[in-house]
């Protein structure tokens, strides 16, 4: 199982950036899906995520500037990044809770995408 991050950059305070994460391999079902992040000398933190593709739990930090939805066809989840600020500045990792084989559950972790937020 692998998942794919894509669409980070660099953007202006105010901007918006869209990232996507598309999971494939050996994939029975997805039970969570969703982004955390890590700014260099912080722990790592929830940013989004959903859970059996209906349940959201978001960061307080983004409340209210980051929406994420979920694609099942394509086991792919998105995190529209609006009202971005400097301090949302970090690598951010796409985590997935994924059934491999029949009650066989693994997380697995994306390989991480920069957002750097100019002020």
């Amino acid at each position: 199982v692998q998942l794919q991050a894509s669409g980070g950059g660099l953007v202006q305070a105010g901007g918006s950036l869209r990232l996507s994460c598309t999971a494939s391999g050996s994939i029975f079902s997805i039970n969570a899906i969703g982004w955390y992040r890590q700014a260099p000398g912080k722990q790592r933190e929830l940013v989004a995520r959903i859970i059996t593709g209906i349940k959201t739990n978001y960061g307080d930090a983004v409340k209210g500037r980051f929406t994420i939805s979920r694609e099942d066809a394509s086991n792919t989840v998105y995190l529209q990044m609006n009202g971005l600020k400097p301090e949302d500045t970090a690598v951010y990792y796409c985590n997935a809770n994924i059934e491999i084989s029949s009650a066989n559950w693994r997380n697995y972790w994306g390989q991480g995408a920069q957002v750097t937020v100019s002020s």
